[in-house]
């Protein structure tokens, strides 16, 4: 642990050699589908004509609705998901049923010659007609605490304001795909690209109407998934495996990027809406909050992902008189999902947008607004959720960025640069971040592994944690390799499979190291002693005394080689295998009022972003990004960089470039890489410093680490901090009034920012 080994599958990708689940071998019979998708966003589904798709050549069948042997019903959380439609459709997308030929382009062909007949409804399909209509997938959730009332009318100054911000298509590399094969005696081997194998075989199994231990569920690796295969990625398996039942042959199911972005959900747009009380310095002395998610047609994981954002509406602020209203609206479109942060970018992005506002109004530097409200550390720690903020390192990380990114020069160069500039105007801003670290449903923070040790000194690990590219297996591998005392190349992570390790939770909530890296641990560890023991009888010592390290076994009578160790203690019957189980410690909540303490620890960090944007096109471009962000003892530095680097780049692309449309039927326009824009090389900034705090995780976390995947995303909010401060810049006339920035920060929205677009 400690050192930047490369990832575990950085030769075979590089040399096109590391297998995804389209690069499988096919067994023989293998039959591959295509989806039949709702054209219209919501209406009465009379029936389904697929005469001329069943004469076409190689098209053995149509699956639909009433060929689902189990419950027609998918098993998530709020059982409000058909597996194929039923009596109606609910979005333009919606997956009706499958066309199955041999081969993917007959498939293809024929769902176009496929009729449903869907006589159309009225549809809500934005979320102010969805808060008008009372239209929720889940009520709505109220957190309280103080009098925000009382402490609005008593503030010195007050100020309201309302924003929206956009969803996320997660875009990954590797498209939703599931492989079924059905197996004798009605056991099934699922092929899936899942962040959750144990939830995708509960899915299959229950579809299928058949316990959960007749179905394995396989997952080596993923081309990224971003949370968008949480619980999307079960949808298809679900839907091959039904298939795979009907026709007796194992079915492929992929989807192509068109298919991909109409069918899955997004990163949850939110609506705000806020009224805020503050005094002289910027304090905040009163909040009354609405935070509105647009959810789509089901709850899906609407319900934890707007608690998240509840939860993170505080940011890295104490608020004493706070009131905060969560609404989960029901739209007619694509039921939106996890996407990396799960509910805390939208959280976040709106206390920083308030203290900018704050800040604006005063005629202060937001950066001393921003010190003004943070949480202390003996004072002022409590959030709004009754949690104690027992780690706060943002007293001493954020006064360091403001000093190594030299921001108070560089504010002072720019007012000035600004002054002078007609057309280009520039923003910077800093924004830290407090994130907090488990999963909000407590029964998840738990996790498995097992650790074989071969004759040879060979090491295999097996977790219930997936790899997606973020270097899990990687992690896991340094932490077991340490625990033995073994070179890394010694140890071998297996793929995720249902089969070794059960029960398993989603890899998500940035706890996949914490919870798999631990386990692992544990089961190293239970080996270890084993052997320790074996020596220790050899050599008449205490177990205690026994060192495992760079690949021997040291005891104070004699050094052997860890191979040597493991062949003798073979031979004489001692266990060289075990499992592993960890429970993350200390954590509770009530979910019905939202207190407690939902996260075991929070990971810290902060962004300093300078931008341009020109004020007669719009246009904008990120120059110069700091970062100082904290990962605890670094398990990988060079994983835990590229995350970071990796996080900010898609929460700024999240807030500048990537616009979801959908017209007045409730399509989505920007369903292709040729509308829909991620960022690319080019948006990449020139100046763009990474460095990490080098303070251990003040809880008890493996190797002292801090979790990495989801908190850098929220950096990037620093981008749209600056970006309102351009604005501001160059929109004259009132300085002090909110900047009203719909995010994404496209050319359009600017210019409507700056006043020059009329709605």
């Amino acid at each position: 642990m400690g050192q930047s080994h490369i990832h575990e599958s950085a030769r075979a990708q590089v040399a096109g050699a590391a297998h995804y689940i389209d690069d499988l071998p096919e067994v023989k019979g293998t039959l591959y589908a295509a989806p039949i998708l709702s054209t219209v966003a919501h209406g009465i589904l009379n029936g389904v004509d697929a005469t001329a798709a069943l004469a076409l050549p190689g098209v053995r069948g149509v699956v639909l609705a009433a060929d689902v042997p189990g419950d027609k019903i998918l098993a998530a959380f709020g059982h409000d998901e058909p597996v194929f439609a039923l009596d109606s459709v609910q979005f333009v997308g919606q997956v009706i049923g499958l066309v199955v030929a041999e081969s993917v382009m007959q498939a293809r062909r024929a769902v176009r010659a496929v009729k449903p007949d869907i006589t159309p409804l009225p549809a809500v399909l934005t979320v102010q007609e969805a808060l008008k209509a009372e239209s929720h997938v889940l009520p709505p959730v109220f957190v309280r605490r103080g009098d925000a009332a009382t402490g609005l009318a008593q503030s010195t100054h007050r100020l309201s304001g309302a924003f929206e911000v956009g969803g996320q298509e997660h875009f990954y590399l590797e498209g939703q795909i599931a492989y079924a094969l059905p197996l004798e005696q009605k056991q099934w081997s699922i092929h899936s690209s899942t962040q959750h194998p144990g939830e995708v075989q509960h899915w299959v199994a229950h579809a299928l109407g058949l316990d959960n231990h007749a179905v394995r569920v396989e997952c080596r690796r993923m081309g990224g998934g971003f949370g968008g295969k949480e619980t999307q990625a079960g949808h298809l398996a679900v839907w091959a495996a039904v298939a795979a039942n009907k026709l007796g042959s194992p079915v492929k199911l992929r989807l192509d990027r068109d298919e991909d972005f109409m069918v899955t959900g997004k990163r949850h747009p939110f609506a705000y809406a806020y009224d805020v009380g503050f005094d002289d310095t910027g304090r905040i002395t009163g909040l009354q909050l609405q935070m509105a998610a647009n959810c789509g047609f089901s709850a899906d994981l609407s319900g934890p992902v707007a608690d998240r954002a509840v939860f993170h509406a505080d940011n890295a602020y104490y608020l004493s008189d706070v009131e905060i209203a969560s609404y989960r609206c029901r739209t007619n479109t694509q039921s939106h999902t996890a996407f990396r942060g799960f509910g805390g970018p939208q959280g976040v992005i709106v206390i920083e947008a308030i203290l900018g506002d704050i800040a604006r109004a005063l005629g202060r530097d937001a950066q001393d607004v921003r010190l003004a409200n943070l949480y202390g550390t003996t004072e002022r720690n409590v959030t709004h959720y009754q949690m104690a903020v027992e780690d706060n390192i943002l007293q001493a990380l954020l006064p360091s960025l403001e000093q190594t990114a030299n921001y108070r020069q560089r504010q002072a160069d720019i007012a000035a640069w600004n002054a002078q500039s007609a057309v280009l105007k520039r923003g910077l801003a800093i924004t830290p971040v407090k994130f907090g670290i488990s999963f909000t449903a407590t029964l998840f923070n738990q996790a498995g592994a097992l650790v074989h040790v071969y004759t040879d000194g060979s090491v295999q690990v097996n977790h219930g944690g997936t790899e997606m590219g973020q270097g899990l297996h990687t992690k896991v591998a340094q932490i077991v390799a340490d625990e033995l005392g073994v070179p890394l190349a010694r140890v071998l992570v297996t793929a995720s499979d249902t089969g070794k390790v059960p029960n398993a939770s989603a890899t998500a909530a940035s706890s996949g190291t914490d919870l798999n890296g631990r386990a692992a641990q544990y089961a190293a560890r239970h080996v270890r002693d084993n052997l320790a023991a074996f020596v220790c009888g050899l050599d008449g010592c205490g177990a205690g005394a026994i060192r495992f390290a760079g690949g021997q076994v040291i005891s104070p009578k004699a050094v052997r080689s860890f191979e040597t160790v493991v062949k003798e203690a073979y031979a004489n019957r001692i266990q060289l295998w075990s499992d592993g189980f960890y429970r993350t410690p200390k954590i509770h909540y009530d979910k019905t009022t939202l207190t407690g303490r939902p996260f075991y620890y929070f990971s810290y960090g902060a962004a300093c972003t300078e931008v341009v944007i020109d004020t007669l096109t719009g246009e904008n471009r990120v120059l110069a990004v700091d970062i100082l962000h904290d990962v605890g003892h670094s398990i990988n530095p060079a994983l835990d960089l590229g995350q970071i680097e990796g996080g900010f780049v898609q929460g700024m692309g999240w807030l500048t470039t990537e616009q979801l449309v959908w017209n007045d039927k409730g399509t989505l326009a920007t369903h292709a890489p040729s509308t829909y824009k991620i960022p690319a090389t080019g948006d990449i900034p020139a100046h763009f410093k990474v460095q990490l705090w080098p303070e251990a995780n003040r809880e008890d976390n493996v190797g002292g680490s801090k979790a990495v995947g989801e908190p850098p995303l929220m950096l990037a909010i620093s981008a749209y901090e600056a970006l309102r401060n351009a604005v501001a810049a160059g929109r004259g006339g009132d300085a002090a009034a909110p900047v009203v920035l719909t995010a994404p920060a496209t050319a359009e929205n600017v210019l409507r920012a700056l006043g020059r677009v009329v709605d």
